[in-house]
């Protein structure tokens, strides 16, 4: 395995693990705090760090069920963060105690984005 897929592994599934913490987390306290926001972005940047790699060593953006869901994953985070950090800065009590309901949808479609790529992976390794 090259080192630069398992630095991509390493930072997607890093990802996986600070996003979980952070939207359950919030979800379980019932209000967002800056702490899961610092979450959501250090999510972000792992994320984002991750599928770079990924691409570089697919030779660019593929135009398929993944890349799609993975791009919209990508904006839908940086949407989620950014948003995150204006009912913070603004201390919007109405949005930090509902936010978690935005928030768990947003991870599911990341998910959903993770899973289809390790689905994709697996089946072109059977393929060979």
């Amino acid at each position: 395995m090259s080192p630069t897929l398992i630095g991509a592994v390493a930072a997607i599934l890093t990802a996986a693990v600070i996003y979980t913490i952070a939207v359950f987390s919030e979800r379980s306290s019932g209000v967002l705090k800056p702490w899961h926001l610092a979450l959501f972005w250090l999510g972000l940047v792992f994320d984002t760090t991750g599928t770079t790699l990924m691409s570089d060593i697919a030779g660019g953006f593929r135009l398929n069920i993944h890349g799609i869901l993975g791009v919209s994953a990508i904006v839908l985070m940086l949407g989620h963060a950014l948003w995150a950090t204006i009912a913070i800065t603004f201390k919007q009590e109405g949005v930090l105690r509902k936010f978690h309901t935005f928030s768990v949808h947003v991870w599911g479609l990341w998910m959903i984005s993770l899973v289809s790529g390790m689905v994709l992976a697996m089946s072109q390794i059977v393929g060979k």
